[in-house]
């Protein structure tokens, strides 16, 4: 089988974080996006239904033929008043094993958190207080708020990879 990659979305942003987390560990392969619903709401609320979105991502991809399977989602979950914001990243081999990780948090502004409570999602509430449009297939609010220093693709290639450490240390798993 050639290390053909599925990546269970079709967002430029995280094929491209997939792409260049899997460069460190393979020469060659095919990435590809798939439409892959995640069947938890639009903006996931928590950290467990961020991780059920990603899980789903995958299993609603597997019918494809590929070496890996990706599934990221990104969430947020309330602490106090203000929101938190994360992805979580799993990954399944054709064999059925997974590699699972989670990026760092980071809290939301006020008026984003706000807009989330009035129904928005994340990317939304982005384009609104920042003035964007479709941030979260550029840099989302990771970029917004450290100024591009964490692009949302240097946020979701980290913890791919540690994602991917069941993998490339298998004589440990």
């Amino acid at each position: 089988m050639s290390n053909k990659i599925l990546v269970g979305s079709q967002n430029p942003v995280k094929i491209n974080a997939t792409q260049l987390a899997f460069e460190h560990y393979f020469t060659s392969f095919i990435i590809e996006g798939k439409s892959s619903p995640s069947e938890v709401n639009n903006q996931p609320l928590s950290s467990e239904e961020t991780l059920t979105g990603a899980k789903n991502r995958v299993k609603n991809i597997l019918q494809f033929p590929a070496e890996y399977y990706v599934g990221i989602e990104g969430g947020v979950e309330k602490r106090n008043q203000d929101y938190q914001a994360f992805a979580w990243i799993v990954i399944q081999d054709f064999n059925g094993k997974q590699g699972i990780s989670k990026t760092a948090s980071f809290t939301l502004p006020k008026e984003v958190s706000k807009l989330i409570d009035e129904g928005l999602e994340l990317g939304e509430a982005d384009d609104q207080v920042f003035q964007r449009q479709n941030s979260k297939q550029q840099n989302g609010a990771v970029g917004l708020l450290t100024q591009d220093i964490i692009t949302r693709t240097t946020y979701y290639q980290e913890a791919i990879i540690l994602a991917l450490v069941p993998f490339i240390n298998s004589e440990l798993y």
